[in-house]
């Protein structure tokens, strides 16, 4: 082979890969062009969902097992002589880490910042200054309790719900 031939063959293949290359590349940019256009659709487990019939509740009981799911704690206690059931969101109100149930002391506790709340919700110590939030639930035509995660209801001073508001 001579010389010119071994330069033109290897001058060749360089000029091959490097437009193979550049194909690459633009391949990878319309693709990131195209993904960028594309709306984000998040895709999340439905806002509203059910969690047992009223009986299936003991007194003063938190139900842990809907917070992972979900992102709320639901709770049995006694007003005005009878059951009431509330739903809380489990995102402490400071900066929005979960917060967990200790059951030794009855209290929801953040444990990010410090923030401890009451069985109600309400805030009792920590940099948090706002009460967990309520999550609108009812009793639905079945017969078992449902949770709307979507809601959120603000409690008057007798402990009624009387305005629900959208949450975004």
């Amino acid at each position: 082979m001579h010389r010119r031939a071994a330069l033109r063959s290897l001058l060749g293949s360089t000029l091959g890969l490097s437009l193979a290359g550049l194909s690459g590349i633009a391949g990878l940019w319309a693709a990131a062009v195209v993904r960028f256009l594309t709306p984000n659709i998040v895709r999340q487990a439905s806002r509203t969902f059910k969690v047992g019939r009223p009986s299936e509740y003991r007194e003063g009981q938190v139900e842990t097992r809907y917070q992972a799911s979900h992102g709320v704690w639901v709770v049995r206690a006694t007003g005005a002589g009878r059951p009431q059931f509330y739903a809380l969101r489990s995102a402490c109100t400071h900066l929005g880490c979960a917060t967990q149930w200790d059951d030794s002391r009855q209290q929801f506790r953040c444990p990010c910042h410090g923030s401890t709340f009451s069985k109600e919700g309400n805030n009792l110590a920590g940099p948090s200054r706002s009460p967990l939030e309520r999550c609108a639930i009812r009793l639905a035509d079945d017969g078992q309790l449902e949770v709307d995660a979507g809601q959120t209801v603000k409690q008057d001073d007798s402990g009624h719900n009387p305005s629900v508001s959208p949450k975004a």
